[in-house]
């Protein structure tokens, strides 16, 4: 699998089409973002992560989804002015995908390399986003808007995380800190 993910074909939130070998050699946060989600305010933790670690190799990609309960109604360009204006984002942001329905081949390759996200409170997210009327057909897929997917300098997924594990996790952080380490 490595390197094999550099390869996938994405799109810019301005539209180019591109691939990820441009972030070829940085550690990668991949994360399946909404503008009107209870999770949204992640996207402060997620600036600050950025902000600390860019300039030692790391990225966070952003990539938009509409599948959860329709929480990324808005354009792209509605998108790119919402993460700005709220949330100061810098990191770099993608067209929307879909990850549940139409699933986007960096999604497939995304959780076939990690089926399974480590999670916090042993899963009660799940329960509670059964209990809002969201269950999840296959235990491998995406839970929910912000679930994180990192990724190493060669290219190998090597960690998972659930939507209410938070930027500032210390699983998290850790891992990033030891792939930029190494």
């Amino acid at each position: 699998m490595t390197n094999e993910i550099f390869e996938i074909p994405v799109r810019t939130i301005d539209g180019e089409e591109t691939t990820l070998a441009n972030y070829k050699g940085k550690t990668l946060l991949i994360v399946n973002v909404a503008s009107k989600c209870g999770l949204t305010p992640q996207y402060e933790g997620l600036e600050k992560l950025y902000k600390e670690y860019n300039d030692k190799g790391f990225e966070i990609l952003g990539f938009p989804c509409n599948d959860f309960k329709g929480q990324e109604p808005g354009t792209e360009e509605e998108i790119k002015d919402f993460c700005s204006t709220n949330y100061n984002v810098t990191f770099p942001l993608f067209s929307k995908v879909g990850i549940l329905e139409n699933r986007h081949p960096l999604y497939a390759s995304l959780i076939e390399a990690q089926p399974e996200a480590n999670v916090n409170n042993g899963g009660g997210m799940e329960e509670r986003l059964r209990n809002f009327g969201h269950t999840r057909t296959d235990p491998t897929d995406v839970l929910w808007n912000f679930e994180k997917f990192l990724v190493s300098k060669n290219g190998d997924i090597v960690s998972r995380f659930a939507p209410d594990v938070t930027p500032d996790d210390a699983r998290l952080v850790e891992k990033i800190e030891a792939d930029l380490g190494s």
